[in-house]
């Protein structure tokens, strides 16, 4: 049992990677929308490359949208409005026109008679006023039904009276009656008018939907067995929207019953074999990437995010499915990792969304082509001119392929969507939102970004002001060893920024003990002299873990504490060692040599020899073009010969480069000229 757990312990980290990677393939499958995948690719404009194409299924052509909205359209503008009959109005009218005459009868010598008459056509004109009613507001629809007593009866747009029109009717019908003083009654008559036809609202929505739902969403069937198109055929307007009608049809049909689960599958291993070649290319070409489940961790985070991103774009409007900023995924993975691994990782990504999102061929050229545009113009984020200039080149080359595309499909510039600009210009503008993430990464998976290397490099910071005020030499020195090694990584194509913030930190750990150490040293007193060989060897060796510690309390990313790590290796205190060897025969290395680890990287290998060169130049008393040569040679020989450059992906090439470097800044430090013959 313990051996086994012993085994487990041992292959955690593998372990992981394998829970990691079953756990991607499965939310990646889950993301993607329910439904199957027509097996045959077609564009408009272009041949049918496959065999004469039957219809394997009686189907219907549906609809486009674009025609199912003119339709709607069409019946919205020809709506019915619906109006109620208020019929206890026309009686209050009557009786308040009556109450009126009444009162003009009395301030007016009228007959029984006339008194009569005026009643009688006063009511006769009311009745033919309100045979159909008054309106509230004139209508705005062409066909007016009025509800009246639960029938509805059409009324002509000639028919209708609003209020202003019912008392221009009054006028009308009271001139031609021989009534004397007739304006009296068409007055008490306008007076008494009012509205009695309401817009009922509701009722008209529930008619106008009634009318919607009646709308097909088909025109035309196609039974099994008949020609859709024939090889070579060009796919036209018609026959594209027939094949569009059979894929919808084919992909809906194809998720049902047991097919579920063959597509499941398909999908699974389709996915499957993308991730597994991520896994191969980490593990052959970055495996120190590999070996740290941090960044794989990292790296399928942002697979994942994307992913989601995208199909969730799809299920809702897959027309602005590049609205999704996926080219903030090799933005994201150049500034943490490199050009190569961010390309690729795009290039896998953008494969796993081909399987679900439309025109799959045009969305992955499209995709590679701005994701190779952004890993070739993007450098230096941390100057905020070059992340808004490759947005921008990133976001034409969009609009470009859409142009070209467009033509290729329609065979002229007509019809082109002009919204879809807006959907890049919006993509442009999301993937500007690069640079909050990518410090919102930096605090969640502890990486570090050339932003942060750039606030860190600044001499004002904290940590770097406490270094110059404990131990200026120190600090003196730290500086010189990062120009010398910020040279030397730009030689040979290394992290410049990176590898000159370690050069800066690299020896913080003297701050404990400044003055054991010599470049703080302002008198001739040295306190060594009073300390046997062994003990001196421990308190400079302790400057490492000291920096490490220091580092940690004032947290400063690991990728900088490994230069403080790894800047002696393990190469021994030569000087105390030497001196303890005078004392006794039997020395322990092990008590007089630095723990470790070796450099691991390119820069932390540069460090190393910047920082030996610097420090020991110190000791050249008549420096000359031949006397550092010879120097710089020794110094980086000794570490060569004890074996502190194995563990570092640096080759001999390299080295020498560095080293010619190195001899031409010592050559500038110290000024050395030509000398001329006399």
């Amino acid at each position: 049992m313990g051996k086994a757990l012993d085994n487990v312990y041992k292959h955690q980290s593998l372990a992981y990677k394998y829970f990691l990677y079953l756990i991607s393939v499965a939310l990646i499958v889950f993301f993607f929308p329910k439904g199957g995948k027509f097996k045959y690719e077609f564009q408009k404009g272009k041949p049918w490359q496959y065999e004469n194409l039957y219809a394997p299924i009686d189907f219907s052509i549906k609809k486009s949208q674009e025609e199912i909205a003119q339709e709607q359209l069409s019946i919205r503008n020809s709506k019915t409005d619906y109006y109620t009959f208020d019929g206890s109005i026309v009686t209050t009218v009557k009786n308040d026109v009556q109450k009126g005459l009444e009162q003009w009868f009395a301030t007016n010598t009228f007959t029984a008679r006339q008194q009569r008459d005026a009643l009688k056509i006063g009511m006769d004109v009311i009745d033919n006023i309100y045979s159909l009613g008054v309106f509230e507001n004139h209508p705005g629809s062409n066909s007016i039904i009025v509800v009246r007593n639960n029938e509805a009866v059409p009324v002509a747009p000639s028919d209708f009276l609003d209020l202003e029109s019912a008392k221009r009717r009054v006028s009308a019908e009271l001139s031609h009656s021989a009534i004397e003083n007739r304006i009296g009654l068409e007055s008490v008559i306008q007076t008494s008018l009012r509205i009695n036809l309401f817009y009922d609202e509701a009722l008209t929505e529930s008619a106008l939907e009634q009318e919607l739902s009646r709308i097909s969403y088909t025109r035309g069937e196609v039974s099994q067995g008949r020609l859709i198109i024939a090889k070579g055929e060009v796919v036209e307007a018609e026959n594209f929207k027939i094949l569009n009608s059979l894929k919808e049809e084919y992909e809906s049909e194809l998720w049902r019953g047991n097919n579920y689960y063959y597509i499941i599958l398909g999908y699974t291993i389709l996915v499957a074999l993308v991730l597994i070649m991520l896994f191969l290319f980490l593990k052959r070409y970055r495996n120190e990437i590999f070996k740290n489940n941090n960044k794989v961790t990292f790296i399928f985070f942002n697979i994942l995010l994307m992913v989601l991103a995208t199909t969730l774009m799809v299920k809702n409007n897959e027309s602005y499915v590049y609205g999704v900023p996926l080219c903030i995924l090799p933005l994201v993975l150049k500034n943490f990792f490199d050009a190569r691994l961010g390309l690729f990782v795009h290039v896998l990504t953008v494969l796993i969304l081909g399987f679900v999102v439309p025109n799959s061929f045009e969305y992955i050229f499209l995709q590679t082509i701005a994701g190779i545009v952004t890993i070739l113009t993007a450098s230096e984020l941390y100057k905020r001119a070059n992340l808004f200039i490759s947005v921008g080149q990133i976001t034409l080359i969009y609009i470009i392929g859409y142009f070209a595309f467009h033509a290729i499909h329609e065979g002229n510039l007509e019809n082109i969507e002009w919204i879809l600009f807006g959907v890049f210009v919006l993509n442009g503008l999301l993937t500007l939102f690069a640079q909050p993430l990518i410090y919102m990464f930096e605090k969640l998976f502890g990486l570090i970004s050339d932003v942060s290397l750039l606030e860190l490099s600044d001499t004002n910071s904290k940590l770097l002001k406490e270094l110059s005020d404990k131990a200026p030499g120190t600090f003196h020195h730290s500086l010189q060893v990062a120009n010398l090694a910020e040279a030397a990584a730009n030689e040979i194509g290394a992290n410049a920024m990176l590898v000159r913030v370690g050069a800066l930190y690299h020896d913080v750990g003297k701050m404990e003990k400044p003055t054991f150490f010599t470049e703080n040293q302002v008198t001739n007193v040295n306190p060594h002299d009073d300390l046997p060989p062994r003990e001196s060897a421990k308190i400079i060796i302790d400057h490492v873990i000291q920096g490490i510690e220091i580092a940690r309390r004032n947290n400063l990313p690991d990728r900088i504490i490994d230069f403080i790590r790894t800047h002696h290796g393990t190469t021994l205190v030569y000087y105390f060692y030497k001196k303890q060897q005078e004392m006794e025969a039997e020395v322990d290395e092990n008590d007089f040599r630095y723990p470790g680890p070796i450099p691991f990287s390119k820069e932390t290998a540069i460090l190393m020899m910047s920082d030996a060169v610097e420090a020991a130049s110190k000791s050249l008393k008549n420096p000359t073009f031949l006397v550092i040569d010879e120097f710089v040679e020794k110094i980086v020989k000794g570490q060569m010969q004890a074996n502190q450059f194995l563990n570092a992906n640096i080759t001999l090439k390299e080295i020498e480069m560095v080293k010619k470097v190195l001899k031409q800044k010592l050559t500038n430090i110290y000024h050395l000229r030509v000398e001329y013959p006399e």
